[in-house]
């Protein structure tokens, strides 16, 4: 089955982090740009980073650049999301992506 699935969110305080990572299974992400998007409650959906398929080359929206970092393991077929200096604006359902495909998310949530 073509699945995508994330995983590592949770609560986590202001400040504080975490890494997500999605996991595919059916088809290689090699041959893919990969991308995360957030969405929070009455939100619409956020594009939050990509990475090309050689992972050499990412791209972040202004609002967490410069604290999340986008990475992917070929070899094992993986997407990663770390998540650094967190606010409480980051809260959200974090969506991995290929083109036509995106997984069912991960909560994170950031608060006090």
């Amino acid at each position: 089955e073509v699945q995508l699935v994330e995983s590592g969110g949770g609560l986590v305080q202001p400040g504080g982090r975490l890494r997500l990572s999605c996991a595919a299974s059916g088809f290689a992400i090699s041959s893919y740009a990969m991308s995360w998007f957030r969405q929070a409650p009455g939100r619409r959906l956020e594009w939050v980073s990509i990475i090309n398929s050689g992972g050499d080359n990412t791209y972040y929206a202004d609002s967490v650049k410069g604290r999340f970092t986008i990475s992917r393991d070929n070899a094992k077929n993986t997407l990663y999301l770390q998540l650094n200096s967190l606010k409480t604006e980051d809260t959200a359902m974090y969506y991995c992506e290929k083109p036509g495909l995106r997984g069912q998310g991960t909560q994170v949530t950031v608060s006090s």
